[in-house]
Formats: C-alpha cells, structure tokens, sequence
C-alpha cells in the first residue's frame, strides 16, 4: 500500500511542479494580454482628449479609468507628448501634471512602440506588471497609456488555483490509499488462507486445500499449484501407506510358512534327511514366491510413483516384437501365438508401458492356454479420434464378468490359481493409467478372455 502511495504521490510531483510553474506563465500572458488590450481602448478613447484638451473631456476621461480601475483593479495613467500626466484613477488629483517622462516604459511609449513587463515601484514598493501603449493620430504620438498591476495579484490567482491542485492531488492521495488498502487486504487475506493451508498440510493434514475461485489470478495459479501438489503429496504418502500395508500383510503368510518349514527341515535333519531335503525344497518354493510378491510390490510402487511423459510409440511395431518374442515359449506349451492389425499404429504412451502390459497379457494367457490353444496379439485402429486398442485373446477357461472386474484388484488370484503374486494386473491397470489409457478384461463368447488396453491415437 505504502509503494501504491508512494507511486502515486510521484506521479502527482511529477506532474503538478511543471504544471504549476505553466499555470504562472499562463495567468501572467492572460493578464498581460487583458491589459494590452485594454490600454488601446483607453488609448482609443483618450485620443480626442489629447488632440483637443478640455476640462469636459479630462473629467470624461478620468470618470473611465477610474470605473476600469474598479473593475479589475488596474492603476490607469494617462500621458501627454511631454510625459506629464493629465489622468490617472486616483481619487486624489494630486498626481495630475506630475511629470511621468523618466519613466523607462513611458519613455519607451512616447516614441511609438508598445511595452510591458515587470518593474519595481519606488513609489508604491512593490513589484508592478505594466502595459504602456502610445496614442497615435495619424503618425503624430499624443501620448500614452499606462496600466499598472499588482504583480501579487498574478501570484495569488496562481496560488489559488495551485492550492486546488493540491487538494486535488491530496484527494488523489487518500484514494490511492483507500484502493491500495483495499487490493492490499485481498493479496494479505488470500495470502494467509494460503499460509494456514501451508501450516495444515505441514502438521499432517493432507486434506488441507487453497480456495482457487477467489483472489488475483496469480494467486489463483498460485492456489491451484498448492492444491496440485497437496493432492500429489497425498497420493505419495497413501501409495507408500498402502505399499507398507500390502507388503506387511502378504509378506507375512509365506514368512511364517517359511520359518515353519526351516524349523521343521533342522528338526529332521538328523532323523530323516529325505523329509527334511523335502522341507528345505518347499521352503525354496516360499523363498521364490516371497521374491516375486516383493519384486511385484517394488515394480508397483515404482509405477504408482512414475510421472513419465507421454511419448508416440508404434504400437503394431512393438506388437509385433513381442509375439516373436513370445513363439519360443508358445511352441514349448503346444500354443500358437499370431499377430493380427495394421503395419503402423501411433499412439501416445509411456515408455516401455506397452510392452510391459502385454508381456503381463500374454503371460496370463499362456498360463491359462489348453495345448494346441492359439493366442491372438490383435491392434485395433478404429479410425480418427477413437482410442488405439490392443486385445490378447486367449482360449483358456475364462471368467466371469465379476471375476473380470475383480482381476485388476492388488493380490486378487482366481479360485483355481494358488500361483503368482497377484500383482500382474494390477501392474497393468497402473501402466495403462499412467498412459491415460483404459485397461479391461471381457469373456469371449464359448471361453477364453480378451484382455485389452486402450491408448489415445497420435496424430
């Protein structure tokens, strides 16, 4: 508020010093130019009298400076050719017939050339703006006219008028002030609603948000990028509280199991070294598992965590390499693998998420695959502006609609499959989220599942 003021303030000295200094220049020209103008009425009207002098036309005469003197306050002398006075507006005649010829602007008159400026009175002791005009007949100069005017009268119409820029620029001051309190008090009051949402989130509320509808619009921005990253924070911190909880919950079955079976290997290793040889190989199988769900767990985690940009990947391409990759392993389990969709198909996607999430797929449909089953690797290009999806569909037992809804759930396994850690498509869901895409499982029509994922088309 105090710069808002300050600013203020400085553009109004700016502006009021020189335009005072011009309104002096102005007021002075205007009077000047008044009293110019009329010093040649008078001169006009005094030129019969100073042709013919009578007493009738001196009286008439003297009777018209002093009604201009009292209209606007100027001194009228009127001269004859030899500088002495023959009117004035004083009261008093006791100037008349005073000899005005030394008069460096009455001087200057009687020659023919019109004066004017400022001089110091001995007489009067104070500073005078003068107009003298000669008076002419013909070319023969009668005289001259002389208007004296207070020079203080010009400074205080000056002053008066520089006072009320004053108060002007004082207004102008108070309301800066009362604007600059205002906006202030909206920055301030939006500032500290963003401060107590700051001190919130820090003592462990992760629920505290900024208002993003009212205030500036950089403190809008401002808000919203609070917002973003208390709703980041949250994410992290419920991912890492899950991943805690899903780690010390399914790690602890295979754990116990694991130390029983120890236990009861080291009790047999003296009796019965075949049972106790089979213990310590079923604890490997634990180990194995416990392996997989922690690895399962980390790979999770680290995927929840990604914040990858999105590249423009060719799907069909990358198909493709996986299915070759794939055919060793299909032909060992008797099961055909083929490709089928376009020779191109951008989408945009994160880096390596395509490939993982049909690894994932055709890791389940191998699994799940009878001998002599076939797999088909489908890409699908709908046409402009619809998603890019991929489908592995297999032939093996398939699902229920419900069971499909549910397989994407953390550790979820069907009832018939006591294998895996139950994160795969989990995983999956996570890439295909992280890619802004759709993950799905569907039933096939007689069995088998076709488990897709869509991607947004890259132009």
């Amino acid at each position: 508020m105090a710069a808002f003021i300050g600013v203020t303030l400085l553009m109004l000295l700016v502006q009021d010093i020189p335009l005072s200094s011009y309104l002096r220049t102005v007021e002075n020209d205007r009077i000047v130019t008044a009293l110019e103008r009329d010093a040649f009425v008078l001169a006009g009207r005094s030129e019969e009298s100073l042709e013919n002098p009578t007493a009738a036309h001196e009286s008439t005469l003297g009777a018209l400076a002093r009604t201009y003197r009292d209209a606007g306050g100027a001194r009228v002398v009127i001269v004859d050719a030899s500088g002495t006075a023959i009117v004035t507006s004083d009261d008093d005649e006791s100037s008349l017939g005073t000899s005005y010829a030394s008069r460096p602007e009455i001087a200057e008159a009687l020659t023919g050339r019109v004066t004017s400026g400022k001089r110091y009175s001995d007489t009067l002791k104070t500073e005078l703006l003068y107009v003298t005009v000669p008076v002419f007949s013909g070319a023969r100069v009668l005289g001259a006219v002389r208007l004296t005017y207070p020079s203080q009268v010009v400074t205080d119409a000056v002053n008066r008028q520089i006072r009320l820029l004053g108060l002007v620029a004082l207004t102008t001051v108070l309301v800066a002030g009362l604007v600059g309190l205002i906006f202030s008090g909206r920055v301030t009051r939006q500032l500290k609603l963003l401060q107590g949402a700051t001190e919130r989130l820090a003592e462990g509320d992760l629920a505290a948000r900024a208002d993003e509808t009212s205030g500036a619009p950089e403190l809008r921005s401002l808000s919203m990028s609070f917002n973003l990253m208390a709703e980041r924070l949250n994410t992290l911190i419920q991912q890492q509280r899950t991943f805690a909880a899903d780690a010390s919950h399914q790690l602890r079955t295979p754990l116990t199991a694991l130390r029983l079976r120890l236990e009861r290997a080291r009790d047999l290793l003296d009796t019965d070294p075949a049972a106790a040889t089979e213990r310590l190989a079923a604890a490997e199988g634990e180990v194995d598992r416990l392996g997989n769900i922690v690895e399962g767990l980390l790979l999770l985690s680290r995927t929840e965590a990604s914040s990858a940009p999105l590249e423009v990947l060719d799907l069909a391409a990358i198909a493709r390499e996986r299915v070759e990759q794939w055919q060793p392993l299909a032909q060992e389990s008797d099961v055909t693998i083929v490709y089928e969709g376009p020779a191109a198909a951008s989408v945009r996607a994160t880096a390596l998420a395509p490939e993982q999430i049909l690894d994932n797929y055709v890791d389940n449909a191998l699994s799940v695959s009878p001998p002599g089953g076939t797999i088909i690797v489908r890409v699908v290009v709908p046409g402009p502006g619809t998603p890019t999806a991929l489908h592995v569909l297999d032939e093996g037992p398939g699902l229920s609609s419900e069971e499909c809804v549910r397989a994407f759930d953390r550790f979820w396994r069907a009832g018939s499959d006591h294998t895996g850690s139950g994160l795969g498509l989990a995983i999956v869901a996570q890439l295909a989220r992280s890619s802004r895409g759709t993950a799905s499982l569907t039933p096939r029509t007689g069995s088998g599942v076709d488990a897709s994922v869509t991607f947004d088309a890259a132009p």
